[in-house]
């Protein structure tokens, strides 16, 4: 886990895909990715690449390619997000080819931010699918289609009610310290604080983290310059 949360300013997001074709490709990644391909429609679907240990390496929106699929994902985890596929790649009728590209699933970080979805930031922290919320577990994760790398404990978590320390939050107020102040008030230390931001001269934007002990507590209620949301 990160010792500290980085945080970026408004940039354009860099993409990335893994193109995995051959005549195993579906059958490698129905054991690798957390959704079950074999629902994919014509538009493609969210998934996530998962450690052995549930921790989430990255999302990626699948789509078809020829003889394959095509994994579109942030640049920054275009390698460690390869290298763990490669690490599974025995013995399979399957190649895996990573390419930079110019167009991703958003075209800014305030796109991302205002969508909710976590990034590579937000993933560098090492945590687990339902930190990031039910609707992104829910968009990204197949609990019915069989085994897959890091399932045992994110469907650990799933059967206990997805109930986790740390929360994913949208949050703005007139600064990043000040509203880092109000993430990290509640709680032990950990993953809190704002990650991804977008900033102009009278108010700061992100995403971030807080220990769900903020979330329904009188710190957080009488913070009226720093507007905290789960996402839920």
């Amino acid at each position: 886990m990160k010792e500290t949360s980085d945080t970026v300013t408004d940039t354009t997001p860099r993409w990335a895909n893994i193109v995995a074709a051959g005549p195993e490709a579906e059958l490698f990644l129905q054991g690798q990715l957390s959704q079950d391909l074999s629902t994919m429609t014509a538009d493609g679907l969210w998934a996530l690449l998962l450690a052995p240990d549930g921790v989430v390496i990255t999302s990626c929106y699948v789509t078809d390619a020829p003889d394959g699929y095509r994994l579109v994902l942030p640049r920054e985890l275009g390698d460690v997000s390869l290298t763990r596929l490669r690490r599974f790649l025995l013995r399979t009728k399957c190649t895996l080819e990573l390419s930079d590209i110019d167009h991703g699933p958003y075209a800014s970080l305030r796109d991302q931010i205002d969508a909710g979805r976590p990034g590579p930031n937000e993933f560098a922290w090492g945590l687990t699918p339902q930190c990031f919320g039910g609707t992104f577990v829910a968009s990204t994760v197949s609990f019915t289609k069989g085994c897959f790398t890091g399932q045992e404990l994110v469907g650990r978590l799933d059967a206990r009610g997805s109930s986790v320390p740390w929360r994913m939050v949208r949050a703005s107020g007139p600064g990043v310290a000040r509203v880092n102040e109000v993430l990290t008030s509640r709680g032990p230390s950990g993953p809190s604080g704002l990650t991804t931001l977008v900033a102009t001269d009278e108010t700061v934007t992100g995403l971030g983290f807080a220990h769900r002990s903020l979330l329904d507590s009188a710190e957080l209620a009488s913070a009226t310059d720093v507007h905290v949301e789960e996402i839920a």
